[in-house]
C-alpha cells in the first residue's frame, strides 16, 4: 500500500493541535514540525501519537522543505493546525494516491471566518497544493511566503475541501498579517518592487474592488465587507513598509 505523511508546522498551537491531529489518524505518520514552541503543543503532539520534531523557523517556505526532507511517507499532505480533514477528505486521499499516476493535488479549502462559512472574496474554494509525492516536490525558497510548489510532474485537484478554522477576531486577523508582513515586503524588494506614492491609494482601491466588487465579497454580508476593507487597509500597510526608507 502507499503511503502518507501527513505534516504539520507547529508555533504554540496548543488551542489547535489536538483536534487537528484527531483529523489525521488514518494516515500512516503524523508528523510535527514544531518551532520551538513555549506552551504545550509539543506535549499534546506527543500524546496523539505524532512524532515531533523541532526546527527553528525562517521562512514557510524553508520548513516546509525541511517537512518534505523529514517525512517518511511516499507522499506528504500538508495540513495546518488550524484546519480540519473530513472522513470524506481522507477516504478521496487514499483513492487518488493508490489509482491515480499524478504527482501533486490541489485541495479546496472551506475558510471560517469571524464564524462563519465565507464562500466569496477569493476564499473559496481557495485551492492550495497540499498533497505531494515526496520526491517529486519542493518549495521554491526564494517565494518565503505564500509559498509556491515546483513540482516535477502534473497536478489535479480533489473535490473534498479542507475545514480551516480562519480568523476569528480582527485582533487574530491583524496578528497573522503582520507576522507575515516582513516575509511579504522582503520578497517584493527582493523581486525588485519599488514603491511609488500612489500605490498606496490605488493599491488598496484595486485590492477592495477586487475582492468585494469583482469576487462578490458583498454577497457574504457583514463579514465579506469587513475582510475585503482589512485586505485593502493591508496593502497600505505593505507599500509604506517597502517605501519607507528605514525597512530598507
Amino acid at each position: 500500500m502507499t503511503t502518507v505523511s501527513t505534516v504539520v508546522l507547529t508555533l504554540n498551537e496548543e488551542r489547535n493541535i489536538a483536534e487537528c491531529l484527531d483529523t489525521l489518524t488514518w494516515s500512516d505518520e503524523m508528523l510535527v514540525l514544531d518551532s520551538f514552541s513555549e506552551d504545550d503543543t509539543e506535549r499534546l503532539a506527543r500524546d496523539m501519537g505524532a512524532e515531533v520534531r523541532g526546527r527553528q523557523f525562517d521562512d514557510y517556505a524553508a520548513q516546509r522543505n525541511a517537512g518534505l526532507s523529514l517525512a517518511s511517507g511516499e507522499w506528504v499532505f500538508f495540513v495546518d493546525a488550524d484546519e480540519r480533514v473530513t472522513a470524506e477528505l481522507a477516504d478521496e486521499v487514499r483513492n487518488v494516491i493508490e489509482s491515480e499516476s499524478l504527482d501533486g493535488w490541489w485541495v479546496p479549502r472551506k475558510n471560517y471566518i469571524f464564524g462563519k462559512w465565507i464562500r466569496h472574496a477569493g476564499w473559496f474554494p481557495d485551492y492550495q497544493l497540499r498533497l505531494l509525492r515526496r520526491d517529486k516536490a519542493r518549495y521554491d525558497e526564494g517565494r518565503p511566503v505564500h509559498e509556491l510548489v515546483v513540482l516535477d510532474g502534473e497536478a489535479g485537484f480533489l473535490h473534498n475541501p479542507l475545514i480551516h478554522f480562519n480568523y476569528s477576531t480582527v485582533k487574530e486577523f491583524a496578528k497573522k498579517q503582520n507576522r507575515y508582513m516582513d516575509l511579504e515586503v522582503r520578497m517584493l524588494r527582493e523581486s525588485g518592487v519599488r514603491a511609488k506614492p500612489w500605490n498606496l491609494i490605488l493599491q488598496p482601491l484595486r485590492q477592495f474592488r477586487w475582492r468585494y466588487i469583482t469576487l462578490r465579497g458583498y454577497r457574504d454580508g457583514w463579514r465579506g465587507l469587513l475582510l475585503s476593507s482589512l485586505l485593502g487597509y493591508y496593502e497600505i500597510v505593505r507599500y509604506w513598509r517597502l517605501w519607507r526608507p528605514q525597512d530598507a
